[in-house]
């Protein structure tokens, strides 16, 4: 049996295969929170914004199948900001979502962007672990996300991994 072929790409967030991801990603989030997730509660993460100039949106695939997104929003002067990172629980496990965030990490250093932060919820724990694993640091809450309640910040340049 081999290996399988994972590739991730910039993708349109308006695309199908991007919608897919997403609609995957907040059926997940709406499952794992005590009290549910609603979108339309959330800060919002408009399409525009995961689109150059203003952003980028990640899909994440294995032989072809879309099984993993995550999306990066620039802003002149500010640290980018991850959205969006999710990946299918039948491949947890393989590194996708290390490889998109090193991704992501690689396009916010390409627009000479200094740092990066993300936000996420402690139900999460996989993602936790990967941010931790990656160098990203606990940092004061930045926004005002419902469904945040944990703020974390990366120094690019910075591989040290948070204990």
């Amino acid at each position: 049996m081999s290996a399988p072929v994972v590739e991730v790409n910039v993708e349109d967030p308006a695309q199908p295969r991007a919608q897919q991801c997403l609609r995957e990603y907040f059926a997940e989030l709406d499952r794992r929170f005590e009290t549910g997730y609603d979108p339309e509660s959330a800060l919002p993460c408009e399409p525009d914004e995961m689109r150059p100039p203003a952003g980028v949106f990640l899909v994440a695939t294995v032989d072809g199948r879309a099984v993993g997104c995550g999306a990066l929003k620039l802003a002149a002067g500010q640290p980018a900001e991850v959205k969006r990172m999710w990946v299918s629980p039948t491949v947890r496990g393989l590194g996708i979502g290390r490889r998109l965030l090193e991704a992501l990490e690689s396009r916010a250093a390409d627009e000479h962007v200094d740092a990066v932060r993300l936000d996420t919820n402690h139900t999460l724990t996989e993602a936790i672990s990967l941010y931790r694993s990656a160098g990203y640091r606990p940092v004061a809450p930045f926004n005002n996300e419902p469904y945040a309640d944990r703020w974390f910040e990366k120094r690019l340049g910075s591989t040290a991994p948070v204990l």
